[in-house]
Protein backbone atom coordinates (compact mmCIF):
# COMPACT_ATOMS: atom_id res chain seq x y z
CA UNK A 1 0.00 0.00 0.00
CA UNK A 2 1.09 3.40 -0.64
CA UNK A 3 2.01 5.88 2.26
CA UNK A 4 0.15 9.28 1.55
CA UNK A 5 1.91 11.85 3.84
CA UNK A 6 0.46 15.27 4.59
CA UNK A 7 2.60 18.71 5.27
CA UNK A 8 0.48 20.86 7.31
CA UNK A 9 1.16 24.80 7.27
CA UNK A 10 1.58 26.03 11.00
CA UNK A 11 -1.65 24.85 13.15
CA UNK A 12 -2.55 25.32 16.82
CA UNK A 13 -2.33 21.72 17.45
CA UNK A 14 -2.11 18.36 15.16
CA UNK A 15 -5.06 18.39 13.56
CA UNK A 16 -6.35 21.93 13.60
CA UNK A 17 -9.57 21.52 14.51
CA UNK A 18 -9.20 23.20 17.59
CA UNK A 19 -10.60 26.41 19.68
CA UNK A 20 -13.49 28.38 18.83
CA UNK A 21 -13.09 29.32 14.96
CA UNK A 22 -13.01 25.61 13.31
CA UNK A 23 -11.70 25.55 9.59
CA UNK A 24 -15.01 23.45 7.95
CA UNK A 25 -12.19 22.13 5.52
CA UNK A 26 -9.94 20.86 8.14
CA UNK A 27 -12.84 19.28 9.83
CA UNK A 28 -13.76 17.39 6.63
CA UNK A 29 -10.27 16.17 6.08
CA UNK A 30 -9.59 15.47 9.39
CA UNK A 31 -12.79 12.86 8.92
CA UNK A 32 -11.49 11.94 5.48
CA UNK A 33 -8.33 10.97 6.96
CA UNK A 34 -9.60 9.08 9.53
CA UNK A 35 -12.23 7.45 7.13
CA UNK A 36 -9.20 6.35 5.08
CA UNK A 37 -6.96 4.64 8.06
CA UNK A 38 -10.17 2.96 8.86
CA UNK A 39 -10.07 1.21 5.40
CA UNK A 40 -6.51 0.27 5.37
CA UNK A 41 -4.53 3.62 4.07
CA UNK A 42 -1.39 4.48 5.60
CA UNK A 43 -1.90 8.49 6.22
CA UNK A 44 0.50 10.54 8.30
CA UNK A 45 0.24 14.22 8.84
CA UNK A 46 3.13 16.75 9.70
CA UNK A 47 2.19 20.23 11.24
CA UNK A 48 5.44 23.09 10.48
CA UNK A 49 4.80 24.06 14.08
CA UNK A 50 5.48 21.11 15.96
CA UNK A 51 7.47 19.16 13.30
CA UNK A 52 9.62 21.90 11.81
CA UNK A 53 12.26 19.25 11.39
CA UNK A 54 10.39 16.56 9.45
CA UNK A 55 9.82 19.42 6.61
CA UNK A 56 13.49 20.77 6.65
CA UNK A 57 14.72 16.62 6.71
CA UNK A 58 12.59 15.38 3.39
CA UNK A 59 14.31 17.20 0.76
CA UNK A 60 11.22 17.44 -1.55
CA UNK A 61 9.59 19.72 0.85
CA UNK A 62 12.28 21.64 1.86
CA UNK A 63 13.05 22.37 -1.88
CA UNK A 64 8.87 23.35 -2.36
CA UNK A 65 9.41 25.27 0.51
CA UNK A 66 12.11 27.19 -0.89
CA UNK A 67 10.18 27.63 -4.11
CA UNK A 68 6.42 28.13 -2.85
CA UNK A 69 7.22 29.57 0.92
CA UNK A 70 4.43 27.89 4.00
CA UNK A 71 1.62 29.66 1.78
CA UNK A 72 1.67 26.35 -0.70
CA UNK A 73 0.88 24.39 1.94
CA UNK A 74 -0.68 22.30 2.90
CA UNK A 75 1.44 19.58 0.32
CA UNK A 76 0.73 15.93 0.00
CA UNK A 77 3.38 13.44 -1.17
CA UNK A 78 2.46 10.11 -2.09
CA UNK A 79 5.32 7.89 -1.97
CA UNK A 80 7.65 10.38 -1.40
CA UNK A 81 6.43 11.97 -5.07
CA UNK A 82 3.98 15.63 -5.11
CA UNK A 83 0.47 14.64 -5.55
CA UNK A 84 -1.03 17.96 -4.47
CA UNK A 85 -0.19 21.42 -3.22
CA UNK A 86 -2.29 24.06 -2.10
CA UNK A 87 -5.16 22.54 -0.48
CA UNK A 88 -5.60 19.39 1.14
CA UNK A 89 -6.88 16.09 -0.99
CA UNK A 90 -10.30 14.57 -0.94
CA UNK A 91 -12.06 11.33 -0.06
CA UNK A 92 -11.93 10.36 -3.55
CA UNK A 93 -8.16 11.14 -4.19
CA UNK A 94 -7.27 9.34 -0.62
CA UNK A 95 -9.01 6.54 -1.65
CA UNK A 96 -7.51 6.21 -5.53
CA UNK A 97 -3.98 7.34 -3.90
CA UNK A 98 -4.37 4.52 -1.54
CA UNK A 99 -6.29 2.22 -3.55
CA UNK A 100 -9.51 1.77 -1.47
CA UNK A 101 -12.61 0.77 -3.84
CA UNK A 102 -15.17 3.38 -2.74
CA UNK A 103 -18.75 2.09 -3.42
CA UNK A 104 -20.80 2.93 -6.78
CA UNK A 105 -23.49 5.53 -6.46
CA UNK A 106 -26.86 4.09 -6.92
CA UNK A 107 -28.58 5.07 -10.48
CA UNK A 108 -31.86 6.13 -9.54
CA UNK A 109 -34.20 6.87 -12.73
CA UNK A 110 -34.82 10.45 -13.88
CA UNK A 111 -38.10 11.74 -12.05
CA UNK A 112 -41.20 10.44 -14.08
CA UNK A 113 -40.02 8.16 -15.44
CA UNK A 114 -40.74 4.45 -14.34
CA UNK A 115 -39.16 0.76 -15.46
CA UNK A 116 -41.04 -0.66 -18.26
CA UNK A 117 -42.18 2.85 -19.55
CA UNK A 118 -40.89 3.59 -23.15
CA UNK A 119 -39.86 7.21 -21.46
CA UNK A 120 -36.34 5.72 -20.67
Amino acid sequence: MKTIRVFDPALCCSTGVCGVDVDQQLVTFAADVDWAKRNGAKVQRFNLAQQPSVFAERAVVKRFLERSGQEGLPLTLVDGEIALAGRYPNRAELARWAGIAQPVAEIKPASGCCSGSRCC
